[in-house]
């Protein structure tokens, strides 16, 4: 026997309370804290800051630092105040010659990421997620010098393209497709970088001549069919990004994630439905929110609908269909989103992006929404 919702306290979940943007900094953050390699600027701005993503802000007073993004091991920070109580980080030793505006950097050292790079560097330097089109514009492996169908280290592969001579090329293979959750249209397909090789002889694909390149590196074994794609085209992107709300309001879903669990928590990376195309940039901070679970109240009180009986849901049905909340004397009460995390984008495709979540409220899904209110 289903016993009605009459009484049932339907929210029982308070996810994180809705803070206004500002800066808070947090009781317990170090009057001092020295950078240490392993670092990342979101450890280092959550140390401080109740919202960690408004880290420019703390230094936006201090004319010693040009990019707030840009910190070094070694370097001293020291929280203090100004004449008007607005808090402020500073560099104590180390980085400050002559001029307060030039900071003086050890030979070779390296700024510390904004995220744990080795969560994000695969994502950064390897894989890439394209669009069918896209994917065709590359060319394909058709085989080696030698009788074999598993291509290795030292061989020679004949491709259906043209190759520029001594540039660096990944051979890519299709992985899992990048779909919208309910349509099932397909955004983009996941690029998996199982090789790399170097181009020696160009080809001509109007005079049937393949393009020829030299295996220097192998992941995995090459196929036929694989694609051929310069690693310039994608590399280099920078470990450093500014966090930001974008300044339009946006909303999408995370649609999948880089384990195959059913629920994920912080530091997972996931893939989400929107990118170039709906102006995403890296660095740009989403709120994860949730659907809270739709009501029908009718005679017997409200109900979750797995919890309806048929005709209530028939009624759901039909009102959603006509765009009526009230049928019959029901009414569908369609809930507000909650929070349960957040996340950042750090590299965008054309219509995908890759972002890892920075915090949870409780465990994550595929099918939660994203949404970013400007400032």
């Amino acid at each position: 026997m289903r016993l009605p919702l009459s009484g049932l306290l339907l929210a029982t979940c308070v996810a994180f309370g809705v803070q206004a943007e500002q800066l808070q900094i947090k009781p317990d953050a170090p009057a001092q804290y020295v950078v240490k390699k392993g670092d990342t600027l979101w450890d280092i701005s959550n140390l401080y800051l109740s919202v960690p993503w408004l880290w420019p802000k703390l230094w936006s007073w201090n004319p010693q630092v040009k990019n707030p993004n840009l910190i070094y091991p070694g370097n001293v920070l020291a929280l203090v105040y100004d004449a008007n109580g607005q808090p402020q980080l500073q560099l104590v030793k180390g980085v400050v010659k002559l001029s307060p505006s030039v900071r003086v950097i050890e030979k070779n050292q390296i700024a510390i990421p904004t995220l744990p790079l080795s969560v994000i560097e695969p994502y950064l330097t390897h894989e890439v997620a394209l669009t069918e089109a896209d994917i065709d514009m590359h060319p394909i492996i058709l085989s080696s010098n030698r009788n074999v169908k598993i291509n290795t280290l030292d061989q020679l592969l004949y491709v259906k393209g043209n190759v520029v001579n001594n540039a660096l090329y990944g051979i890519y293979r299709k992985g899992d497709d990048y779909k919208e959750l309910e349509s099932q249209q397909t955004l983009a397909t996941e690029m998996r970088l199982v090789a790399t090789a170097r181009g020696i002889r160009s080809g001509d694909i109007a005079n049937g001549t393949p393009g020829t390149v030299y295996v220097e590196e192998v992941k995995q074994e090459i196929r036929a069919g694989d694609r051929l794609i310069p690693l310039n085209t994608f590399a280099n992107y920078s470990a450093q990004f500014k966090m930001s709300r974008p300044s339009t309001a946006m909303i999408g879903q995370i649609i999948a994630t880089n384990n195959q669990l059913r629920e994920f928590s912080s530091m997972s990376v996931v893939v989400l439905n929107v990118g170039k195309a709906q102006q995403v940039q890296e660095g740009f901070m989403f709120d994860i929110k949730r659907q809270s679970p739709t009501v029908i109240e009718g005679h017997s009180g409200p109900r979750y609908v797995e919890d309806a009986n048929s005709l209530e849901k028939l009624i759901k049905a039909t009102s959603e269909f006509f765009g009526d909340d009230n049928s019959e004397g029901s009414t569908v009460w369609t809930m507000p989103k909650e929070k349960v995390g957040e996340l950042m984008v750090f590299r965008v495709f054309d219509k995908v992006s890759y972002a890892l979540v920075t915090k949870t409220s409780e465990p994550l899904r595929i099918g939660d929404f994203v949404e970013a209110l400007p400032n």
